[in-house]
């Protein structure tokens, strides 16, 4: 495999810290839908001292995969985890198509989820169905624009512009689709 532009191949994994294994692979795998890949129980040498810990994947088609940690020792999970405050600005997007978002809302309200923990935006390039993991972690599962090429393509020829004119105060929206 030959790296297009020198850009990285694709998204390996997106990691986090959980306090629930458990709890977190029946909302990946029995709720979400993505399979459970590979569990490694492992030690290493980590910052001055030996961490014990699982670390989980679990798979999205195009071969990356969102991975969790859990540590055995109480003292590390709280040095490591990270505590942010809520923000839907802060999430991992995932593309689906109309079919995959359906039944995914379907499967959120069959499990008991409800807004606020999920909702669904029109951004009017694309419509966005969100859920809160339970470990505080947003997840957005995207469903394009039927034009998503000539957006993308009109985004790409004037997306430097475009910063500029925002950075300058010119903060006037550039989304037609909307």
């Amino acid at each position: 495999m030959t790296a297009k532009n020198g850009l990285p191949f694709r998204l390996h994994h997106h990691a986090w810290v959980v306090d629930d294994q458990e709890v977190n692979r029946h909302f990946y795998e029995d709720i979400v839908g993505l399979p459970l890949v590979a569990t490694w129980t492992e030690t290493d040498e980590l910052l001055g001292a030996e961490r014990v810990y699982c670390h989980t994947f679990y798979a999205i088609a195009d071969g990356g995969a969102l991975a969790f940690f859990q540590f055995a020792d109480p003292e590390d999970a709280k040095l490591f985890k990270t505590q942010i405050n809520f923000t839907p600005w802060r999430h991992i997007a995932l593309k689906v198509d109309q079919e995959q978002q359906d039944a995914l809302r379907k499967r959120f309200a069959e499990a008991g989820y409800s807004e606020p923990d999920t909702f669904t935006i029109d951004h009017g390039y694309c419509v966005s169905l969100y859920i809160t993991d339970p470990n505080g972690l947003q997840l957005e599962f995207v469903v394009d624009h039927p034009d998503v090429e000539a957006i993308d393509a009109e985004r790409r020829r004037t997306a430097h512009e475009d910063l500029a004119r925002w950075l300058s105060g010119d903060h006037s929206s550039n989304n037609a689709w909307r």
